[in-house]
């Protein structure tokens, strides 16, 4: 187990998005983001449009200024490319539906990049309000393994199984690991279509909606909370022994100097709710903030794999 997976929770499938088990936030109750219906050039547009609006590149700035690397009115986040779909696993093809694709489409995401190189994928998904920015995550993981996949099987699928944080590419009766965790997974020349499927309904079948592991709050909710014990009643209190005479106090040591205060740790940036999660998990990236955005600072433990 890599560092990745120790600091990740086991996880699930959940509601109407994958879900990973992760150090829960508290907007973890808030209704998942609804998944794009398809990929069109007018929905890769919309998308763009959410990622430049003045908003959101002010809350890139705030972003990439976060550990002080650089300042926010230094920042000058731009968008690179346009965006592109993001699949992960589906829970129809770990349940064993009939004709379930191996992967599903979760949302769109646009490169970002500042003035000192950072560089964030913004998701973008259609909520009630329209096309909006739900999530931001450090690195360019969407953007690297696209371009492996397809280079790698050309016309595959890449998705990842956000559940070990792995990334892959399927096409045909071939599922084909894109980087370190696939590998451990799979092998390094991968496996067959019906292979996988076995492996992944054993990991994670009784996970799905509705499972008894849902319905306990393990999807990335909260179970509920187990009610209080009645309070025993108090025992009546003793007499009070008689106060011995006070000794004569003692004369005050002059006191000395105080210690400086330790300096205070910087504030999130106005406007960001930086949850605690490992990889860009679903279930708190998909739960929305009040500034309708959670920024997720994502550490990458497994490298690509060629």
């Amino acid at each position: 187990m890599n560092a990745m997976t120790k600091r990740a929770a086991t996880a699930v499938f959940a509601a109407t998005a994958v879900a990973v088990l992760v150090v829960p936030v508290p907007q973890a109750s808030a209704a998942p983001v609804p998944q794009p219906r398809s990929v069109t050039a007018e929905t890769r547009a919309a998308a763009g449009r959410a990622a430049i609006a003045p908003d959101t590149l002010a809350t890139l700035s705030r972003f990439f200024a976060r550990e002080g690397k650089v300042a926010p009115d230094a920042a000058r986040p731009r968008i690179e490319g346009e965006a592109i779909p993001v699949s992960y696993l589906s829970p129809d093809f770990v349940a064993g539906k009939a004709g379930a694709p191996v992967a599903r489409l979760e949302f769109l995401a646009s490169k970002a990049v500042s003035s000192d190189g950072q560089q964030a994928a913004l998701w973008t998904a259609e909520t009630e309000a329209g096309w909006q920015v739900v999530n931001i995550a450090t690195g360019d993981d969407e953007f690297r393994y696209a371009q492996l996949g397809a280079a790698k099987l050309p016309g595959g699928t890449v998705f990842r199984e956000p559940q070990i944080d792995a990334w892959y590419v399927a096409g045909g009766s071939l599922v084909l690991p894109l980087d370190e965790d696939a590998e451990r997974a799979v092998g390094p020349g991968g496996t067959s279509l019906g292979s996988y499927r076995s492996r992944v309904t054993r990991a994670y079948g009784d996970k799905l909606p509705g499972s008894a592991y849902a319905k306990a709050g393990g999807a990335g909710g909260y179970a509920a909370a187990a009610p209080a014990a009645p309070a025993a009643p108090a025992a009546p209190a003793a007499p009070a022994a008689p106060a011995a005479p006070a000794a004569p106090a003692a004369p005050a040591a002059p006191a000395a100097p105080a210690a400086p205060a330790a300096p205070a740790a910087p504030a999130a940036p106005a406007g960001l709710a930086v949850a605690p999660v490992a990889a860009g998990g679903v279930a708190g990236a998909f739960a929305l903030c009040a500034a309708g955005v959670i920024a997720v600072r994502r550490s990458r433990r497994g490298r690509a794999t060629a």
